[in-house]
């Protein structure tokens, strides 16, 4: 980082001055005074990014759903969407919530059915059985991701791809298969899911209408493409944290929010397969990448979860401390990102 230690040490003040002095309207989560215990901690946090070379962009802590530290740094803005990357498919997750709530699909619908027009000319046994929960999952069967540029339309590229394993059994990380659930939510919903979640999520949080990549089929992403606000990730951290309930109105099925956010599936980072973990020396105590993984949401230590992106985006929910942390950032080494937040920030949230 750029900045000199007294820059880091002006910033921590100017953002407790700004916690206290701004006026927020309805739409903005609550503010509250910080303790010195969390501001000293978080001057830490700030040294310890600068002394690793982090580029943290902007840091938000929430507790008991109000906001108790904000900063901005290293070129981010408050109001300035950020790219969420991987972010983006805990959102799609959240799509597909929402439809299997109002009785559109089902976890075990087989993913074929949606797309007959894109179908190989032979289907495999293995292909057949792919289901919802298995792309939530990421546990669709395949060896390697599918490449989107092979095919005449992304959902071919997709569903030619050879299925090695059995459906359900292997882990395999697979961004492509967050854009097939977009895929299916827009051709149940007859909306792209940035326009479906917008009433649904993105409204009552308040969230204004946000930017979302597409396919040339004209598909969101899904799984990645997203930009929001710090602030935005927050609201969507706390909506997490309140099993999907915001301001006493159940927004996200609690069933399927409680899922969501719970380990369905071994796990491991998307470098690695799933059998070199055990040579790779990532274990539960050094690594946040191999404790299972939900519906488009990762298992963290010290029984947190978290929605993460390249570069160092972050939504990392904390219930054991009724807490939420958010990073932007632009950086290499996500896990270095997190061990701030285990050593700084976890131990000053009383």
């Amino acid at each position: 980082m750029k900045h000199s230690v007294i820059c880091y040490g002006l910033s921590v003040l100017l953002c407790c001055t700004a916690l206290s002095g701004h006026a927020r309207t309805s739409k903005n989560l609550k503010r509250q005074t910080p303790s010195s215990t969390l501001t000293e901690a978080m001057a830490g946090y700030l040294e310890g990014a600068k002394e690793q070379k982090l580029n943290i962009q902007s840091v938000m802590v929430l507790q008991h759903g109000k906001v108790l530290y904000e900063n901005w740094l290293n070129g981010g803005e408050a109001q300035k969407p950020h790219v969420l990357n991987s972010v983006s498919k805990t959102f799609t997750s959240a799509a597909v919530g929402l439809a299997i709530g109002e009785g559109l699909l089902s976890l075990d619908d087989k993913v074929i059915s949606f797309f007959p027009e894109d179908l190989p000319a032979e289907v495999s046994e293995g292909l057949k059985k792919v289901t919802v929960r298995n792309l939530l999952t990421m546990n669709s069967g395949h060896d390697t991701e599918p490449d989107r540029s092979k095919a005449e339309t992304w959902a071919k590229a997709f569903l030619s791809h050879p299925i090695l394993h059995e459906p359900g059994s292997y882990y395999c990380y697979n961004s492509m298969g967050t854009y097939m659930l977009s895929a299916i939510v827009q051709k149940l919903t007859g909306q792209k899911i940035v326009d479906y979640l917008q009433p649904r999520l993105f409204d009552p949080l308040g969230i204004e209408p946000p930017h979302w990549d597409e396919s040339p089929q004209g598909i969101n992403c899904g799984g990645w493409g997203l930009y929001l606000k710090t602030e935005d990730l927050a609201k969507m951290g706390q909506l997490l944290l309140q099993k999907g309930k915001w301001h006493g109105k159940q927004i996200l099925p609690k069933e399927y929010a409680t899922e969501m956010t719970r380990k369905q599936v071994p796990c491991q980072p998307s470098w690695i397969r799933a059998d070199k973990v055990a040579e790779s020396g990532l274990t539960p105590e050094n690594s946040d990448w191999v404790l299972g993984y939900g519906y488009q949401v990762w298992r963290c230590r010290h029984n947190a979860y978290r929605a993460d992106g390249a570069g160092g985006q972050y939504i990392i929910v904390i219930p054991d401390k009724d807490a939420v942390v958010i990073n932007t950032a632009d950086l290499q080494d996500m896990q270095a990102e997190l061990n701030l937040v285990w050593k700084y920030i976890l131990p000053a949230l009383k």
